[in-house]
């Protein structure tokens, strides 16, 4: 008959825990692993790009849409003078935009200051019928009337213009009394557009 020793069921018990431990150790080293890639991540910057049509009752094709137009040439303004000047934007761009407007001049080009004497007021534009021209009853929200001055100072704010679409405007130019020294005299101003992504 054996006797077995306290001390070598003490270390028959560790060498189990070992084997245990190796044991546990193994199976991890066995296991499978795998591991799940996103590749080719791409990021685009988006663009602000609107555009004028030259041709108001043509299509958004590539020819007809502009960064810059000629501007109209109002002659024999007189007081309570009033002319109409329609405008469509495109929004060309890959976001909606905010789009507000200003005028923009020099002293230089309106040096008997006819700026603070002729006024305008931008109104929206439905042309239902796609003719490019102001009928009866398209007329849309205006939003106030300035003086080429505050125009360029406040500006005018148009709200948004969606991806893809166009939006009319017509800029309702007009005056309310001349005095006699204006006769004759000549101002020059451009406008603007402007666009910001929202």
């Amino acid at each position: 008959m054996h006797i077995i020793n306290a001390k070598v069921i003490k270390y028959v018990k560790y060498l189990g825990v070992v084997a245990a431990i190796v044991t546990a150790v193994g199976i991890t080293w066995a296991a499978f692993s795998d591991r799940g890639k996103v590749l080719g991540s791409t990021f685009s910057v988006g663009n602000s790009d609107i555009k004028l049509l030259e041709n108001l009752g043509g299509t958004t094709s590539q020819d007809n849409l502009k960064d810059e137009l000629s501007g109209p040439n109002f002659i024999n303004l007189t007081p309570n003078w009033t002319q109409d000047y329609p405008l469509k934007i495109y929004n060309n761009g890959s976001t909606a935009l905010q789009i507000t407007s200003n005028s923009e001049y020099e002293t230089a080009n309106d040096p008997d200051d006819l700026r603070s004497y002729i006024y305008v007021e931008p109104m929206d534009w439905d042309d239902s019928n796609g003719n490019g021209q102001l009928d009866s009853g398209e007329e849309g929200l205006s939003y106030g009337k300035k003086s080429i001055t505050k125009w360029k100072t406040e500006g005018f704010d148009f709200g948004t213009i969606n991806m893809g679409t166009t939006r009319g405007f017509i800029l309702r130019f007009s005056t309310t009394s001349l005095s006699d020294t204006k006769q004759g005299k000549t101002g020059s101003y451009d406008f603007e557009i402007n666009a910001i992504q929202i």
